[in-house]
C-alpha cells in the first residue's frame, strides 16, 4: 500500500457486499438443469428443437454463473455462459451472456416483477435483418415452480411490439 494512502481512506475501506433479497432470488436458479428449446417455424419451415444441460453456480452469494452445453436449434453444438447479479446501487439486475456461436456479448439490465416470478432482462444486439443494425431484445426468465423455469427470447419489432422468437424450458435435475 502506498504511504500516500491512509488506511482510513474510504476508497481503501470497501466493505464486502452482503446478499440482499434480490440476490437470494437468484439463488433459486442454482443447480443442475436440463433444457429443451423450440424456435418457431419460419414460413415454409418446421419449428426447430434442441436440448442440453445447464449448471448454475453461486459466486459469493452475489452473482450466479450459468454454463450451458448442448445442441443449437437447426443443428450444431454450443456452449454459453450467463452471469447475473443485482446492483444494489442502481437497484437493477445486471449481467451478461456470451455463446460459442456468435461474437456479440449481450449485456443485461433488468427488473423483477412485483410477484417475484418473472425477471425481464433488457439488452441490445444484432438485428435479424442482417444489415448490421442493432435491435432491442429481452430475455424473460419465469419461475414456474422450484424445479421448472422458462426463458423466452423476444425482439422489439418496428411496430413497437415484442415478438417471441425462442422459448427454452428448464427442468431441475439436482
Amino acid at each position: 500500500m502506498s504511504q500516500d494512502v491512509k488506511e482510513t481512506d474510504p476508497a481503501v475501506e470497501m466493505m464486502p457486499a452482503k446478499p440482499e433479497k434480490q440476490h437470494r432470488w437468484l439463488e433459486r436458479l442454482l443447480g443442475e438443469w436440463t433444457y429443451e428449446t423450440e424456435t418457431p417455424a419460419q414460413p415454409g419451415q418446421p419449428a426447430s428443437k434442441a436440448a442440453g444441460t445447464e449448471t448454475i453456480r453461486s459466486i459469493g452469494g452475489l452473482w450466479i454463473q450459468a454454463e450451458g452445453r448442448g445442441e443449437m436449434p437447426g443443428g450444431g453444438f454450443a456452449t454459453s455462459v450467463m452471469t447475473l447479479g443485482y446492483d444494489s446501487g442502481r437497484k437493477r439486475f445486471v449481467g451478461s451472456w456470451v455463446g460459442s456461436m456468435m461474437t456479440h456479448q449481450w449485456v443485461y439490465d433488468g427488473e423483477l416483477d412485483a410477484a417475484e416470478r418473472v425477471l425481464t432482462l433488457n439488452s441490445e444486439g444484432p438485428s435479424f435483418s442482417g444489415d448490421g443494425s442493432m435491435a432491442k431484445y429481452q430475455d424473460v426468465i419465469e419461475l414456474k415452480s422450484n424445479d421448472l423455469r422458462t426463458l423466452t427470447g423476444r425482439v422489439l419489432t418496428p411496430e413497437g411490439t415484442w415478438h417471441a422468437f425462442m422459448t427454452v424450458e428448464y427442468g431441475r435435475q439436482k
